[in-house]
C-alpha cells in the first residue's frame, strides 16, 4: 500500500508515520510538508531514515500534489490548528479557510484523480460554541465540571461528554467552521465520486515532538515554559485555571486508522443518532481530562514552584469544558485511548 500523509514533518503526522510503518507491513509512505512551522524540517531525517519519501510542497497547490503520484490513501494531517486563527497573530481570515478548507478540497481533487481513500484529522472545535459556553459548571479540584443535571438538558451531551450528535450550527470559531465545512466536502466527494472517506474528531493532541507553542499545543507550552521559568497566566473564567480539556497521544490513533485503511468504503457501523457513520470523536476522554490548574499541580510536583499570573478578561472562543465522548469509536472500531494523561506529561517533559 502507498500513503501520502500531509503535514507529515508536523507534529501529528510524524508521530503517527513510524508506528503505522510498524503496523502495516510493506507499507509505502510519501510525506508532504510546506515547512511553514518552526521546527518541522527536524523531522525530515529520522522520517528519511525509515524510508518516507519527503517532499517540500503545499496541499493547497495542485502542482504539488500532482507529483506525488499514484496512493492507495491519503492521511490528511495538514492544517491550521489554532481555535484563534484568523482572529489574531500572523494568519489572516482568509488564511485558516485557505489552509483548512481550500487545502482540503486540493486533497479531495488529488484523491479523486486516483481513487484514493481519504482519513481526515479534524477537531472537537466543530461543536457549537454557544451551548458549550452556556453550560452550568461546578469547580471541583481546580477544575470545571458539568453541574449535576446540566448534560442531560443539552442534546448530544452528557456526562462522558460531547457525542458526534452535538450540534455543529455556527458559531464554531474559524477554526472550527473551516473544519466542519472541510467535513462535509469531503463527504460530498466521497459520495459524488466513489472513493472511501474517514472523519476523526480528536481531542487535544497532545506529547514529545510538539513545538513548544501555545497555539501547536497547550500542553508542551505549558511544561515547557514552568520547566523554564518563563511567565505564564491562566487567562479568563476569573484567572483561575479551571478550564478542562480532554488529551490524546496521536500514537493511540493508529489502531484506528490501520483498521480504517482495511475497511475501505464505509459500511453503515453505526445507525440512528442523525450522524454519519463515517464521522467518529477519538479523544482521551474523562480519563485523560485535566484543567491549566491541574496541570500546574503536576508541574509544581515535577520542577518545583513557579508563579501563574491571572488574568480574567475572557478569551475569543474560549469553553469552560470540552471533553469528547468516543463510545463511537469504541464501538465501531474497538478503540480506546491507551497513553494515560501523566505518561503524555511525562514525555514531554523529558523531550
Amino acid at each position: 500500500m502507498r500513503l501520502l500523509v500531509t503535514g507529515a514533518c508536523g507534529f501529528v503526522g510524524s508521530t503517527l508515520i513510524p508506528t503505522l510503518l510498524e503496523a502495516i507491513p510493506g507499507l509505502e509512505v510519501v510525506g508532504l510538508d510546506n515547512f511553514l512551522r518552526d521546527g518541522s524540517r527536524g523531522n525530515v531525517e529520522p522520517l528519511r531514515r525509515l524510508g518516507v519519501e519527503v517532499v517540500e510542497g503545499d496541499i493547497r497547490h495542485e502542482a504539488d500534489l500532482a507529483g506525488i503520484g499514484r496512493v492507495d490513501w491519503v492521511l490528511d494531517c495538514a492544517a491550521e490548528p489554532s481555535v484563534l486563527a484568523g482572529v489574531g497573530g500572523a494568519v489572516s481570515s482568509f488564511g485558516v479557510m485557505d489552509h483548512n478548507l481550500i487545502g482540503t478540497l486540493r486533497v479531495l481533487e488529488f484523491c479523486k484523480a486516483h481513487g484514493a481513500g481519504l482519513v481526515l484529522l479534524s477537531t472537537s472545535r466543530v461543536y457549537s460554541i454557544a451551548p458549550l459556553a452556556a453550560l452550568a459548571v461546578e469547580t471541583v479540584d481546580g477544575a470545571f465540571a458539568p453541574a449535576p443535571g446540566a448534560c442531560s438538558q443539552t442534546p448530544g451531551l452528557s456526562g462522558r461528554g460531547i457525542a458526534e450528535s452535538f450540534s455543529t450550527v455556527p458559531p464554531l470559531s474559524l477554526y472550527g467552521i473551516s473544519k466542519r465545512c472541510a467535513e462535509l466536502v469531503a463527504l460530498e466527494y466521497a459520495d459524488a465520486f466513489g472513493f472511501p472517506v474517514w472523519i476523526n474528531r480528536c481531542g487535544v493532541l497532545a506529547g514529545a515532538g510538539q513545538f513548544g507553542k501555545a497555539d501547536q499545543g497547550i500542553v508542551a507550552y505549558w511544561i515547557r515554559a514552568w520547566r523554564e521559568r518563563k511567565p505564564l497566566r491562566y487567562i479568563g473564567f476569573g484567572g483561575e485555571g479551571a478550564q478542562v480539556r480532554d488529551f490524546l497521544h496521536p500514537r493511540d490513533l493508529t489502531a484506528a486508522i490501520v483498521k480504517q485503511f482495511a475497511a475501505g468504503a464505509p459500511a453503515p457501523l453505526i445507525k440512528g443518532e442523525g450522524v454519519d457513520p463515517r464521522i467518529c470523536n477519538f479523544a482521551g476522554g474523562l480519563s485523560n481530562a485535566c484543567s491549566l490548574a491541574n496541570l500546574s499541580a503536576w508541574c509544581r510536583d515535577r520542577f518545583g514552584p513557579h508563579e501563574v499570573g491571572s488574568d480574567p478578561t475572557p478569551r475569543p472562543f474560549d469553553l469552560p469544558w470540552v471533553v469528547l465522548d468516543a463510545t463511537r469509536a469504541a464501538e465501531a472500531w474497538d478503540w480506546k485511548p491507551v497513553t494515560p494523561l501523566p505518561e503524555i506529561f511525562a514525555e514531554i517533559a523529558e523531550s
